[in-house]
């Protein structure tokens, strides 16, 4: 097996997250460094790694490293990810590439100038109860798709130093449930109505953000589809996705813990949903990741490509757009020009 030497940008949470499942299950990489103005030395001395350092122009420096994950808050993206096609390594970036159409294409751009690969972090599409969803799509099982319904909500808000670089829920949670609602649909999003409200949280309003969110979309190939978000669910990682087709229809469950339910007289009781997302989506994280080593060593064109990402941005953008004109909004594909 060939090793593929990476350095990692980031090692906030979702950074020390591909760390760690890294160094348990995919020996397949080798981390040589690890970059980050703010690094955590504790953390860091139990990685057993031995190169961590606060300036990444040192990854993109070594000859070394073949590759990069991403995994700076999203402000940094595009000038990371410039930065690494201009030196030939394969990037895997966290979503999103931007909040902004323009510099998504730059980045785009920048990579297929360089000849690199560039997978983008939507890991639910590597889930093994959503990618059995897909493959049935596929298959015809439910006949042709009419409707879908994603329902996602977190089990808490997230910390305040983060809702500051977020860029709001839509483009921060709920533009995976856009990657997803596109992967499984197999079609464009062409109209999207978004209704919004701060229902948990007033500090949400300081950010200019919202917190409960109920989205509705029609695609190109006349499917319609049902999307609701919350940042606050107590009982925990609610992430459920039903498709109704001519023929029938296919629905994807929480995980748990145990599937053990108990009955007595006193009442039905079964375990709550796994608690957050370092849980739920593991296995979707390894398998992302196996893909980007598949794709560097084999030279076959990553799953979820930087077009994915820039029209997820879109959809983003178009949904902030419709909760606040309160109206729905025609997607304008004109602007994604690659």
């Amino acid at each position: 097996m060939r090793k593929v030497t990476i350095g990692i940008l980031g090692a906030g949470r979702i950074g020390k997250l591909h760390t760690s499942h890294i160094i348990k299950h995919l020996p397949q990489f080798q981390i040589k460094t690890i970059a980050d103005p703010s690094l955590d030395e504790a953390w860091f001395q139990k990685t057993g790694l031995s190169h961590g350092i606060n300036n990444p122009d040192v990854v993109f420096n070594d000859n070394d490293i073949e590759a990069v994950l991403i995994c700076s808050p999203a402000p940094f993206h595009v000038e990371q990810i410039i930065e690494a096609a201009h030196t030939g390594k394969h990037i895997f970036c966290e979503k999103p590439i931007s909040l902004e159409i323009g510099p998504t294409i730059e980045a785009i751009k920048a990579v297929k100038r360089a000849k690199v690969k560039m997978q983008v972090g939507f890991n639910r599409r590597f889930d093994p109860n959503f990618s059995k969803i897909k493959k049935l799509i596929d298959d015809k099982a439910i006949g042709k798709p009419h409707l879908l319904r994603i329902t996602s909500r977190d089990p808490k808000i997230p910390p305040i130093d983060f809702l500051k670089l977020s860029g709001g829920m839509f483009g921060d949670m709920t533009i995976h449930d856009f990657d997803m609602a596109r992967f499984l649909m197999q079609s464009d999003i062409d109209e999207i109505y978004a209704s919004a409200n701060v229902l948990i949280n007033p500090v949400f309003n300081e950010y200019d953000d919202i917190d409960t969110a109920i989205i509705n979309l029609k695609f190109k190939n006349g499917c319609l589809g049902v999307i609701d978000n919350s940042r606050q669910a107590v009982y925990g990682y609610d992430q459920r996705i039903e498709v109704f087709g001519s023929k029938g229809a296919v629905q994807a469950e929480n995980n748990k813990p145990t599937n053990t339910i108990v009955s007595t007289e006193n009442g039905v009781l079964s375990d709550k949903p796994l608690y957050y997302f370092l849980e739920r989506y593991e296995s979707s994280f390894v398998a992302e990741l196996n893909e980007f080593y598949e794709c560097i060593v084999s030279g076959k064109e990553p799953c979820v490509s930087g077009r994915d990402g820039l029209y997820s941005t879109l959809v983003s953008i178009a949904a902030e757009q419709s909760r606040r004109e309160n109206r729905p909004i025609k997607l304008n594909y004109d602007a994604c020009q690659i």
